[in-house]
């Protein structure tokens, strides 16, 4: 008995068909709606955009985070995410926060910065212990992976997150 498949053609595609299927697709939460999105890493640097509410994924600034986007964003990004717990009365987070923001332009799409005002999500600062701000928290996979308490200068926030990721 024989096959009646032929196998005489061959479909060959092009590399970037292969590049892209072949590289690791990740999870990145919307900092606009919270919609989950899926996208091959290779195309992180290419300004991509929410499948839910098309606005760009990485905006070069933290998120604000509250209790209803927390949890969505620790444990669904698959990048790193670096958490600035602050609060408004407090000077030296109010000295830091330029420096946060600077960095997140610097180091997006690599990793997600975001921001909790604790004196609004006192119930996010005590499911981590927050006994100081401001104190900076680096999260892989819905867990803690570092953590820094004091305000930081720039290339020191800068090695510190790029050390731990």
């Amino acid at each position: 008995m024989r096959c009646a498949h032929s196998f005489s053609r061959i479909m060959i595609l092009p590399p970037s068909w292969y590049n892209e299927a072949m590289s690791e697709m990740l999870h990145i939460v919307c900092p606009s709606c919270a919609g989950v999105n899926r996208l091959p890493s290779s195309r992180l640097s290419e300004g991509p955009k929410c499948g839910k509410c098309k606005r760009p994924l990485f905006q070069g600034e933290p998120v604000e985070m509250t209790n209803a986007t927390f949890d969505r964003h620790i444990s669904r990004n698959d990048i790193p995410v670096v958490v600035d717990f602050w609060a408004a009365w407090c000077g030296p987070c109010k000295m830091m926060a330029p420096l946060f923001a600077r960095a997140a332009a610097q180091l997006e799409p690599l990793v997600r910065f975001a921001k909790v005002n604790t004196d609004q999500e006192q119930g996010i600062a005590g499911r981590f212990n927050i006994m100081s701000i401001p104190t900076v928290i680096i999260f892989r996979a819905g867990q803690e992976i570092a953590r820094q308490a004091g305000a930081l200068d720039m290339s020191r926030l800068v090695s510190w997150v790029q050390s731990q990721i």
